[in-house]
């Protein structure tokens, strides 16, 4: 019965903290709610797809409930590390591939811009839709270009064209870059991944590894430790790929 209170509780608080109520979101958006009352709703992908921190803590806690019924406290911990660090990493890559997006639909749009100049339309036409971009970068450089070109009479096309060809280029020196370090990402994802062949290991050779690593004091010390030397390795691994990216 301690159990599930337990795991109760710990749903409880993940529901609270990852999925804020109507009121909550009127009041970060600064509107003053209407007083009524509701019941926070989970939507499908909603945890994963949002901040890194709410899919660890999501993720973390979804799977630390029936970890700590199946595994006592051992189990769930070591469950809701492994699921933190995967929904983390979910989360990061999901985060990434929509700023790429949004950073090749700016591109895009200086493009156009460009184009727009080429063909003659005047700047002042032009500039009303130079701040289109979500790319802080650009939209800094853009709005330089525009205020140089209107004090000195510069060229802004070829300004706009020469910061989409440096932007471009950058672009391709990242994804070498991050190509480069794939490898160190294989290898960390591929260490974290052999403790599973161990206890597939010690299963064939008659022993019952889970049961020692979880219910005996020596085996939950060992596996703490287990855990805390991966996480640090992972955060290595990763540290050495962003700044190979940088």
């Amino acid at each position: 019965m301690t159990w599930l209170v337990v795991v109760a509780a710990l749903l409880l608080v993940v529901v609270v903290l990852a999925v804020p109520s109507r009121r909550a979101r009127e009041r970060l958006a600064g509107r003053r709610p209407a007083i009524r009352f509701d019941v926070p709703r989970i939507r499908a992908g909603w945890i994963v797809a949002g901040p890194p921190w709410r899919a660890a803590l999501g993720t973390a806690g979804v799977a630390a409930g029936p970890a700590l019924l199946a595994g006592g406290p051992v189990g769930a911990l070591v469950a809701a590390t492994y699921a933190a660090l995967a929904g983390r990493a979910w989360a990061r890559r999901a985060e990434h591939r929509r700023r790429a997006a949004q950073r090749a639909g700016s591109l895009d749009a200086l493009c156009a811009l460009v184009a727009d100049l080429r063909a003659g339309i005047p700047p002042s036409v032009v500039a009303d839709g130079g701040g289109i971009h979500r790319d802080a970068r650009l939209n800094r450089l853009t709005t330089a270009v525009w205020r140089l070109a209107d004090q000195t009479g510069a060229p802004a096309a070829d300004l706009l064209e020469r910061i989409e060809a440096d932007a471009r280029a950058e672009d391709r020196a990242a994804a070498s870059a991050a190509a480069q370090a794939a490898g160190t990402q294989a290898t960390a994802a591929m260490l974290a991944v052999l403790p599973v062949g161990g206890i597939g290991l010690g299963y064939l050779i008659g022993a019952d590894p889970v049961h020692v690593l979880l219910r005996t004091p020596l085996g939950a010390g060992c596996t703490v430790l287990a855990v805390l030397l991966q996480c640090c390795g992972l955060g290595w691994s990763e540290w050495i790929a962003q700044g190979a990216g940088r």
